[in-house]
């Protein structure tokens, strides 16, 4: 599956990361103005546990749930 991925800053220099299926809107419940583009067009595995570098568990779980994936809050320092 191919993902958009959007970024905010968070605090200290922490960004949490948004992704949704490629070329798809940001679901309304998560729309917030600081979602800046990060990555367009990203490929993810079917059978990806995580995208570890935006702190993403369970991306396509989290997709097929609520339309979007969300970094952890663990991961939010």
């Amino acid at each position: 599956m191919r993902m958009d991925i959007y970024r905010r800053a968070e605090h200290d220099g922490i960004f949490s990361y948004l992704a949704v299926p490629e070329g798809k809107p940001i679901p309304e419940e998560a729309i917030n103005t600081d979602w800046q583009r990060e990555t367009s067009a990203l490929e993810v595995d079917e059978l990806a546990a995580g995208l570890p570098g935006y702190h993403i568990d369970q991306p396509l779980e989290q997709i097929r749930a609520k339309g979007y994936a969300i970094t952890a809050l663990k991961d939010m320092g």
